[in-house]
């Protein structure tokens, strides 16, 4: 590494961490401000609130990479311009290439960052700051129904394998935060969707492996019947009501299922705090129930596309250095910078808004934002040279 690449490197690398530093004080003092009025909730005090806003803190830094990036590169790159050191960079054969390139290999840097929190470090720390929160105070997840937490599953022959003979519906009055359902009623079906059975349970308790165990159970099983025609339809069903109809109570009872409370945790998470691997294998679970999956695609593109935006908003920052003292102060190309990265945070957002709405690729939605700022750093640095 040249003795230029690390001078480029320790300032940028000093500015951006400095303005991340920055942004995650001012979110975690809203955020404790936010949480201040549920101390005293059961056994919520003090000291949870502060766990569960610094556990929230690798959320806020995998979303405020990219624009901590670009604020970080445009104060170092101006503070380069104001002392004319860019200036003397260039009198002695830096092309903006150069330049570009040695941003490139910094912005690897930020963009591993990224990946790892938003992979690795975020999904598990929202997901204990959740379960700490409510067990703190003593609450249960539900779902937005009366009647609770409803999922889809198939029915497999051997277990989780072989042909799908049928569907199940699961229904949970409430999911406590370890994956415990409480409330538990089944409703299955065969590949005709005639109703084949109905399990009742008090708790389901997840044992790994795809097996639950079922406490507390009043089992309904329902048999095929062959109908004649008329009337006499209906008084064969009454007569033989009770042959078809077959009722067991059992103290336990296993069941095998592709849900896991993996898979139920996602229904109360943000799909963007979830990982790639997360969202690609609920997407898979939906597909297979034949559900709706845009949304789930459209975070796991974006999950993998976020990182590469540390790359776009650094290739954004690279104008500024072209411009003089002159044509502004430091305070005000930072101002401009930040003004850009809350664009692109809205862009974002409501890019995938519209194309859940618009039924749009996903893989497009995800990378239009992106692409845009792209073209519109090439355009601005294409610009700066002219002039």
């Amino acid at each position: 590494m040249s003795v230029l690449q690390k001078y480029f490197a320790r300032e940028v690398v000093r500015s951006v961490v400095f303005v991340l530093i920055a942004f995650l004080a001012l979110f975690a003092f809203f955020d404790l401000i936010n949480e201040l009025p549920n101390v005293g909730r059961g056994a919520y005090r003090l000291h949870h609130a502060f766990a569960f806003v610094l556990l929230g803190m690798p959320g806020y830094t995998y979303e405020l990479m990219p624009i901590a990036a670009l604020i970080g590169t445009i104060y170092a790159l101006a503070q380069f311009a104001a002392r004319s050191e860019f200036t003397i960079m260039r009198v002695s054969s830096m092309s903006t290439a150069m330049v570009g390139s040695m941003l490139a290999k910094i912005g690897i840097l930020f963009a591993v960052a990224t990946f790892i929190f938003g992979e690795f470090i975020t999904p598990y720390s929202t997901e204990f700051a959740s379960r700490l929160k409510l067990q703190a105070q003593g609450a249960a997840l539900s779902q937005e129904f009366r009647s609770g937490l409803w999922a889809k599953d198939v029915i497999r022959s051997e277990g989780v394998k072989g042909d799908v003979i049928g569907s199940r519906f699961v229904n949970a009055r409430q999911m406590q935060p370890d994956g415990t359902m409480l409330g538990v009623r089944l409703y299955e079906f065969d590949r005709d969707f005639r109703l084949t059975a109905l399990i009742n349970a008090a708790r389901a308790d997840y044992r790994g492996a795809n097996r639950w165990n079922l406490t507390k159970v009043n089992e309904t099983r329902f048999t095929r019947t062959s109908g004649a025609v008329g009337g006499a339809v209906a008084a064969a069903a009454l007569a033989g009501a009770s042959e078809a109809m077959t009722t067991v109570t059992l103290e336990r009872r296993d069941l095998i299922s592709e849900i896991t409370p993996e898979i139920l945790s996602v229904l109360f998470s943000d799909p963007d705090r979830m990982s790639a691997v997360d969202l690609h294998a609920y997407t898979r679970h939906l597909a297979e129930n034949n559900q709706h999956t845009e949304r789930y695609e459209i975070a796991f593109w974006k999950k993998i596309i976020y990182p590469f935006a540390v790359f776009v908003m650094m290739a954004l920052a690279l104008p500024f250095a072209y411009l003089q003292t002159r044509s502004g102060g430091v305070s005000l190309k930072i101002f401009i910078g930040i003004m850009i990265g809350v664009s692109f945070q809205l862009l974002n957002s409501l890019f995938s808004h519209l194309g859940l709405l618009n039924t749009w690729p996903p893989f497009a939605t995800a990378i239009l934002p992106s692409a845009f700022f792209l073209v519109l750093a090439i355009g601005a640095l294409r610009w700066v040279e002219r002039h």
